[in-house]
């Protein structure tokens, strides 16, 4: 998998803040996953998919329109999952791949979810399912594109998830037990 190619595709060969940010960002997602899986031997993780996931996780925010972390595109920043998962199937990416984008917000999202808070994505669950998906979710929830210097707690992440309902932050607890 040549994750850098896809992204340079997507964002340029050069520089931009946008590219910087999503990469600094995916890293640091990487990271985490890869030392969940060092921690837990047990689940067998394959570590190879769980680093070119989580450096692709997020390639779809360039669509999105979110001003403050300098994306300029059309489309709601909640759908920035889809779009990516969208993406990496337009590109012939392994749909492993674009199974992780899809299901990455908040921590995973139930058709109730998307139908009672009048999400606009499509009206399918969107909740992780292999272990990969499960770790690369969890991990990102430490780490926001607006302020990608910090690390967040425990606590904080289970802050920043509770506008998804309560379900939502029961599956992050499960998971804190799980990869902790």
């Amino acid at each position: 998998m040549d994750y850098q190619a896809i992204i340079d595709k997507y964002y340029g060969e050069g520089d931009s803040e946008l590219k910087s940010l999503l990469l600094q960002h995916s890293q640091a997602v990487a990271r985490r996953a890869l030392h969940i899986a060092d921690k837990h031997p047990e689940l067998q993780l394959d570590c190879q998919f769980l680093y070119d996931a989580a450096m692709l996780h997020d390639i779809g925010i360039i669509e999105c329109h979110a001003p403050g972390i300098h994306c300029d595109g059309w489309a709601p920043y909640i759908c920035h999952g889809v779009i990516g998962s969208r993406m990496l199937h337009w590109h012939g990416v392994d749909n492993r791949y674009a199974r992780v984008c899809a299901r990455h917000t908040g921590a995973g999202l139930t058709q109730t979810d998307i139908v009672s808070q009048h999400l606009p994505l499509p009206v399918i669950s969107l909740l992780p399912e292999t272990n990969e998906e499960k770790v690369i979710c969890y991990a990102d929830k430490f780490y926001s594109k607006s302020h990608p210097e910090h690390e967040k707690t425990i606590e904080q992440a289970i802050h920043s998830l509770e506008k998804f309902g309560q379900d939502g932050v029961e599956r992050f607890k499960t998971w804190v037990e799980m990869f902790e």
